[in-house]
């Protein structure tokens, strides 16, 4: 039986924070001027807190009752969060950006009672449904100030104030609904002693984290990643983070916001690196020669590092680079940043070793959200590029090698520890499947563990499959590999039961959209895709890219290139960018088939 670090629940953690940390800045958002953050104050935030719990209170909300929330971070957003906790309530957050049948089945999965929504336009989408839905009563509005808004709630509260409950470790914080890349999305359910062992750990990985740590939040608080490793996480160190606008503003709000480290996933610096190299092609030069230089000098000491030599040449042109190039790039991330932290899919090896010669380095980290949701992470004690990191603090890794691999050290990887869920959400069939018998958690990835306990994650096992030769092929690893080409924006491999493998393209058309006026090509998406000489480059540059990483029995014999792409949208897509492939294969199996007839 492990023991909890204390506090083990997430209103007791706040307020020793909110006593601590009082007067610092936590929350910050973009004016309407767009030329700076205004910010709040966790004694700010601490008022709107006690005045939504007592809120939510006059509405009926009890211990284990669901609230649920429709918005993307912002200040309300963890304000009902941990109002909700106050009350031993039960958060359930969903995106903005999902489809209202997706919205229905969690509001109803979940029992949710008061449903908080972001703005009009939503609020029109489900005003109606508390006559549908048995379980909800009410619908708030986040944005004004008549009835039924946030406001109203919290003037409410102001004037029937309660004091906190604070939960068991064992009492459920929240549903977080996994994407479902099969079938319908399934509810974990989380406890407060899952998060804030969490938060403990995070804390022991990362000592040199403290209350001057400020973050950029572009990652949803929907999803268990950004939730714990940036909201939990901050406020327990006293930190604070301003909201990235938008996807398209997020170089803007970097400088603005100057964060000293980032809570990230592995497109971000792919997107930057891709970006770094396209403008040093353009500009060329001075430039382009010092930027190679310095790339160049940074593998270099890599190689000499293994050897036990350095080089004073080396090293001078390191520096004559980082002042030159290097310095530039750390400003564009606001000049603070000392390093991040990578999750959610893997890192390529070769993004992390640049951003680390660029005075950036980027911890690699593994979880799910069964899991609350880290196992495993890197840090600057204990890092090893092309891992998953070590098992965090209180968690156990065994692999189990009762299935087909070509790697004997391979197997599934069963997770134990105060972070494993309490199992999903009135799915006890697939709770039973997924937890072993002793308390451990079958995570379906296929891993190793090296011999100084680093993990590695190589595939899905359900996802492996067979070729007709027998050869196992992982295609997420194919996958992660080829998306890192700037003209590639998603990609999935194909190849069951098959002589070989097919590979769908959905080219990055802002990337194609360059050469292909550079080249005379056309620029319409569906004439461009059937150009022979696009589809030669992108074919020749796939292949030369997974040369001599991938076995040739692994490598696609045939292509097919799409105009119309993966997103969440058409369904193909979860809101993590995960593939659902099932829905890939319904559309294009055709496609498939004919590639394969054409052999």
């Amino acid at each position: 039986m492990v023991t909890l670090d204390k506090p083990d629940n997430l209103v007791e953690m706040f307020e020793e924070s909110a006593a601590r940390f009082g007067s610092n800045l936590w929350m910050g958002t973009k004016n309407k001027t767009g030329d700076s953050y205004d910010w709040v104050t966790y004694d700010q935030v601490a008022q709107r807190i006690a005045d939504l719990r007592g809120g939510l209170a006059h509405l009926g909300i009890r211990k284990g009752d669901a609230v649920g929330i429709i918005a993307n971070n912002r200040v309300a957003w963890a304000a009902a969060c941990y109002a909700t906790y106050s009350l031993a309530g039960r958060y359930v957050p969903m995106y903005e950006a999902e489809l209202e049948k997706t919205w229905r089945y969690i509001i109803e999965d979940a029992a949710v009672r008061v449903l908080f929504v972001s703005k009009p336009e939503i609020l029109a989408k489900v005003k109606g449904w508390p006559d549908e839905i048995e379980t909800l009563d009410h619908v708030v509005l986040i944005d004004g100030e008549g009835e039924g808004s946030m406001a109203a709630l919290e003037r409410l509260g102001r004037d029937n104030p309660v004091t906190a409950v604070y939960p068991a470790a064992e009492d459920i914080a929240g549903l977080i609904y996994t994407s479902g890349t099969t079938g319908a999305p399934k509810g974990v359910l989380l406890s407060h002693g899952n998060l804030t062992s969490n938060v403990h750990a995070a804390t022991k990985a990362y000592p040199q984290l403290d209350e001057n740590l400020r973050t950029l939040s572009f990652l949803p608080w929907a999803h268990s990643y950004g939730q714990t490793a940036e909201l939990h996480l901050l406020m327990r160190l006293g930190g604070s983070t301003g909201f990235a606008e938008s996807p398209q503003t997020i170089v803007d709000d970097l400088a603005l916001v100057k964060p000293t480290f980032l809570v990230a996933v592995p497109r971000i610096f792919n997107r930057v690196y891709d970006g770094l190299n396209a403008k040093m092609n353009e500009q060329g030069g001075l430039a382009k020669k010092l930027f190679d230089m310095g790339v160049n000098a940074g593998i270099e000491r890599r190689r000499l590092k293994k050897e036990g030599r350095t080089s004073l040449t080396n090293n001078l042109k390191l520096k004559i680079a980082d002042a030159v190039v290097f310095r530039k790039i750390r400003e564009k991330f606001g000049g603070r940043l000392m390093y991040s932290l990578s999750s959610s899919a893997a890192l390529s090896p070769h993004i992390a070793e640049f951003f680390e010669d660029v005075g950036i380095p980027v911890y690699e980290a593994w979880g799910m959200t069964e899991l609350s949701p880290a196992g495993t992470i890197n840090s600057p004690q204990h890092n090893r590029l092309g891992s998953a990191g070590r098992p965090i603090d209180k968690v156990r890794l065994v692999i189990d090698k009762t299935f087909d691999s070509d790697n004997p050290e391979e197997g599934e990887l069963i997770v134990y520890g105060p972070n494993v869920m309490k199992g999903y959400h009135n799915k006890p069939e697939e709770t039973r499947a997924t937890m072993t018998e002793d308390g451990g958690l079958r995570t379906g990835d296929r891993a190793y563990i090296d011999e100084d306990g680093y993990l590695h994650i190589t595939g899905r096992i359900k996802e492996q499959f067979k070729l007709e030769n027998g050869k196992f092929v992982s295609p997420a690893t194919l996958e992660e590999e080829i998306k890192l080409l700037p003209c590639v924006e998603h990609t999935m491999i194909y190849g069951l039961n098959r002589p070989f493998t097919v590979c769908l393209v959905f080219p990055d058309f802002i990337v194609m959209d360059k050469l292909a006026r550079q080249n005379g090509w056309p620029t319409e998406p569906a004439a461009m895709i059937a150009h022979p000489a696009v589809i030669s480059t992108i074919e020749n540059q796939i292949l030369s890219h997974l040369k001599g990483k991938f076995g040739s029995y692994e490598i696609p014999k045939k292509f097919i290139i799409l105009s119309e792409g993966f997103s969440i949208e058409n369904g193909m897509l979860t809101q993590t960018f995960k593939l659902k492939r099932r829905e890939v294969l319904k559309v294009y199996e055709p496609m498939i088939a004919e590639a394969y007839r054409k052999n």
